[in-house]
């Protein structure tokens, strides 16, 4: 699949488009684009800029999400993961990043700092009913499953 993205802003244009880290990958690595270090404190936010705008064809979405290094490592994570760019959405992808960690964690230029999975879905129709078929789970809910 071939989708269209654009640099927001030449000044950036040396850093990479977003890439996959090995065959394997699912997700595409993302780099920040700030001149200047982006401090993020313990317990803050920060909305990250990448200087990239794409264009999804309907029927797709770009989902946002945490490198697991980052969070693992330093408590860093992509919030409301996974985040959603929508197909019909042409402005530039930004990141927010959360510190969750307990030190300040600086992002510099060129930092990989979020990963890209497109994927698929569907518009569907609600079909209101008076019931639901019945399940071995029925509405048990949070934790009604146990832990083993």
């Amino acid at each position: 699949m071939n989708i269209s993205i654009k640099r927001v802003n030449s000044e950036f244009d040396d850093l990479p488009l977003p890439t996959y880290a090995t065959e394997g990958s699912a997700g595409m690595d993302i780099y920040a684009a700030t001149e200047l270090p982006i401090v993020i404190e313990p317990g803050a936010i920060a909305m990250i800029p990448t200087n990239i705008s794409i264009a999804l064809q309907p029927g797709y979405e770009c989902q946002v999400r945490s490198r697991s290094g980052l969070a693992g490592k330093n408590g860093i994570f992509a919030l409301n993961a996974p985040g959603t760019v929508d197909s019909d959405y042409r402005g530039e992808v930004k990141i927010i990043l959360a510190n969750f960690g307990k030190e300040a964690f600086t992002i510099n230029k060129a930092d990989r700092i979020a990963q890209l999975v497109i994927a698929q879905y569907e518009h569907i129709q609600w079909k209101e009913v008076s019931s639901l078929d019945e399940t071995e789970r029925g509405s048990g809910g949070f934790g009604s499953t146990g832990v083993s």
